[in-house]
């Protein structure tokens, strides 16, 4: 995270440890060594050295500061032309001495949070350096215009004084002074300037103002220029390079004014010219630090959103972009076992292989933080092109990589994401390109995704639905259906199965399939399963009073994590006696593989529901893994055969001998144990005979009844249907 940076200045100073004193004073002194010399200072030795040494201590200051703030960078920056110290060299020197030595004397080499202040600081007091120089070149700017047009207008005797102040200004000053005649024929310059340019006087007199134009000058440079020597401005600034005799190339802010006679036509044309290469050096390397990674060297999170961005302004050049989001497999158990240090080299081999693989003519590859990479490709062809990109990934991570004597084998789960670019926007290719990647993790990892919109739309679904799970038991949307347990021999209803569903406002009506998985992973199972065995218990004690000893029991799923729940079997206590229904109304569900599974703890909580009298009953039984030899041991009234065994028994003149033995064998394991038995999934009067010959005791399936309201049970009860 970047430190905030607050920018005023404080007139308080926090003290400073003596060492970091004793650091900062051996700082100021190699700091003068630098720049005595650079600059005229109006100065003894001894004054520089004090004044470098407030300087120093100021900006050691703001280096520990809490909260950290730049403005007093800003403020030594100023202070440094106050001084004069405004050589062309000054500046440099003291930015790159900042850099190279002063964490090192003060004892803090490697500090990252010091090194990413020292490096505001250093921007801050360029900035305050360049403000002050600026404001000076202004003024003496302002000063040289009022001699050039005091000499017009002033008597002769007044003109020689103008003539000799100006010409002290002009010979003296810190900045480049050219100046050349209407047609862009160059007069005279400064010593700066022939200091900055390299030329001597003559020679820049052998040129024309346009024969210093450079090939990459912006091209409002000359525009303006145009407009001022035709008088229809009065002056302009601009950032220009100029080309050096010895070849280099200077940046400078220039400053062209136009200076008319006494009828207001154009005559000379003035330019005051500040080397700012230092500066923009300093810009360009801060703008590189802060558009890659410092780690892998690779381009970092912001340059790749640019990049991103541009492509997407550009769309008439490319119509179509891909993106593989890649994130290291098992990159945190090394990182936590072998150390950060081994971590880090391994991310670097890691980004130099990518680089290295990917790297050409449109496309992109970068470090977007911790163990997560990006390759952008632009104008791709489709999806082929970027699934060929992504192979290459993975074959170039399969050679194991070698730190410090561990061979390491990684590899790499990927997102990929390729489309038009018109009617999508860079935000939406991220998302989905971090949704793919997370489905490649889910997958088996070491492998590619590619976006699919209908699986996303379902995941955009499920989302929703957890989100507005919690509310839609407060709203009421959930509801309880009924289906009927009807005994084989003969078809009296002797139990209900409670079935909730969802009236989702959106989705309409759901299924338990669409929700439950939900609801365990929320939590809201708990809850929600409470919910449904209260209504449960209020509809059996009212079939209860009803229809008396010919009253169903009603059935009720239990979830694994309520199983789970500490509180479970108070709850059912309270809300039997809440109901005042007969503990041996109610029967509870789990399905095979979570009562096989089920822990002393929750094992414990099942006893004593059954020593409370509730019925528990296997659902599912013959799907799971179970041991039969434990199952004797426990707190077991019912098994509900699943409903994948009936299917052989369904056809009307034929059954499957199969799934006949092996509900034979089922209900005989069954009633050996003293069990009672319930088929799932009866569909047709076949498969109803076939269980009873098999030995069923009682049958549930739409062949008895669908769920429906507990209306249609009372139908059942009285027998009206």
């Amino acid at each position: 995270m970047t430190e905030r940076v607050d920018h005023r200045v404080r007139d308080d100073r926090s003290p400073l440890s003596p060492a970091v004193l004793a650091g900062a004073a051996s700082f100021a002194r190699s700091w003068a060594t630098a720049v005595i010399g650079s600059s005229y200072v109006p100065m003894t030795r001894a004054e520089v050295a004090q004044h470098l040494q407030d300087l120093t201590e100021m900006l050691v200051e703001a280096l520990y500061a809490s909260p950290f703030r730049t403005a007093p960078g800003y403020e030594i920056g100023s202070r440094l032309v106050d001084a004069h110290f405004t050589g062309t060299d000054t500046l440099g020197r003291t930015v790159q001495l900042l850099g190279d030595d002063l964490l090192a004397e003060l004892g803090a080499t490697g500090d990252d949070r010091l090194q990413s202040r020292l490096a505001a600081l250093q921007g801050a007091l360029s900035a305050g350096y360049a403000r002050a120089l600026r404001e000076r070149t202004l003024a003496e700017q302002e000063a040289i215009r009022a001699a050039v047009l005091d000499a017009r207008d002033q008597a002769e005797a007044m003109l020689r004084a103008s003539e000799a102040r100006f010409r002290a200004m002009f010979t003296e000053a810190a900045i480049g002074i050219g100046i050349a005649d209407i047609e862009g024929r160059i007069l005279d310059v400064n010593q700066a300037l022939q200091d900055m340019l390299g030329f001597s006087v003559d020679e820049m007199r052998q040129y024309n103002v346009r024969d210093l134009m450079h090939p990459e000058d912006a091209g409002s440079v000359w525009r303006l220029y145009d407009q001022l020597i035709a008088g229809e401005c009065d002056h302009y600034r601009a950032e220009k390079r100029f080309h050096r005799a010895d070849g280099e190339q200077v940046w400078t802010h220039l400053t062209l004014s136009l200076v008319r006679d006494d009828h207001g036509e154009p005559q000379y044309q003035v330019a005051m010219i500040e080397d700012v290469t230092d500066r923009h050096l300093l810009q360009n390397r801060l703008r590189y630090q802060a558009l890659h990674d410092p780690l892998t060297g690779l381009p970092n999170r912001a340059l790749f959103l640019e990049r991103l961005g541009r492509v997407f302004n550009n769309r008439g050049k490319h119509l179509r972009a891909g993106l593989c989001y890649l994130d290291l497999d098992g990159f945190k158990v090394i990182n936590d076992s072998l150390g950060h240090d081994i971590g880090d080299q391994l991310l670097v081999e890691v980004g130099r292989r990518l680089d290295h693989s990917v790297s050409g003519e449109g496309k992109l590859v970068a470090r977007m933080g911790g163990d997560e990479f990006v390759i952008l490709v632009e104008g791709s062809a489709g999806e082929q092109d970027i699934v060929d990109v992504a192979d290459r990934v993975l074959t170039e991570l399969e050679a194991p990589i070698r730190i410090a004597g561990h061979e390491l084998s990684v590899s790499a789960s990927i997102g990929i994401v390729e489309r038009q670019l018109s009617g999508t926007t860079s935000a939406d290719l991220m998302r989905d390109a971090d949704i793919t990647l997370y489905w490649a993790k889910a997958d088996g990892k070491a492998r590619w995704a590619l976006y699919d919109p209908e699986r996303n739309a379902r995941e955009v679904a499920r989302f929703t639905l957890s989100a507005t799970m919690p509310r839609a038991l407060e709203r009421g949307e959930f509801y309880v259906e009924y289906q009927p347990l009807v005994r084989l021999e003969d078809s009296t209803v002797t139990g209900v199965e409670a079935l909730v569903r969802w009236q989702h406002p959106e989705f309409g009506r759901l299924a338990p399939d669409r929700f439950i998985e939900l609801a365990e992973e929320t939590g809201l199972i708990v809850p929600l399963g409470r919910w449904v065995l209260r209504k449960a218990c209020e509809e059996a004690r009212r079939w209860l009073e009803e229809f008396g000893d010919a009253a169903p029991f009603v059935s009720v799923n239990l979830a694994v994590r309520q199983s789970r729940d500490p509180e479970l079997v108070r709850d059912v206590k309270r809300i039997l006696d809440e109901c005042a229904l007969p503990p041996h109304h109610l029967q509870l569900e789990l399905t095979e593989s979570a009562i096989m599974g089920t822990a002393d703890e929750p094992l414990e909580a099942l006893r004593a529901l059954c020593d409370m009298g509730v019925r528990i009953a296997i659902d599912d039984f013959g799907t799971g893994y179970s041991n039969l030899a434990y199952l004797k041991h426990l707190p077991v009234h019912e098994l509900k055969i699943a409903g994948s065994f009936m299917e052989g028994l369904r056809a009307e003149n034929e059954e499957d001998p199969v799934d006949s033995q092996i509900v034979a064998t089922l209900v005989q394991l069954a009633h050996a144990l003293s069990l009672g038995v319930t088929a799932e999934g009866v569909e047709t009067p076949a498969q109803a005979a076939r269980l009873l010959r098999l030995g069923c005791d009682t049958g549930q399936g739409w062949f008895f009844a669908r769920p429906g309201p507990p209306e249609n049970i009372d139908s059942l009860l009285r027998g009206d249907l």
